[in-house]
């Protein structure tokens, strides 16, 4: 399933969005607050690049699964 991201969240009528696979919308959510998704990674190269992903984005190019469960880090609970 391919949802679409809001580039800055919480200002869904002027942000620009890009079109993500729902795994990896799901685990950007669950790396990052949203202000630091408004403040920091508001592009999708800055997503692509973000060092929080780096592991992610191997995984997920190299696997066929189409359901996967992901998980708030505690950091972003914490922070939000």
């Amino acid at each position: 399933m391919i949802q679409e991201h809001h580039l800055r969240p919480e200002e869904r009528e002027t942000s620009p969005t890009v079109w993500l696979c729902r795994p990896c919308h799901d685990q950007i959510h669950a790396t990052f607050t949203n202000a630091e998704l408004r403040a920091e990674y508001d592009t999708i190269e800055a997503l692509r690049t973000a060092d929080r992903l780096d592991g992610y984005l191997d995984w997920i190019r190299g696997t066929d699964k189409l359901q996967i469960s992901v998980d708030t880090s505690d950091r972003v609970r914490d922070r939000s």
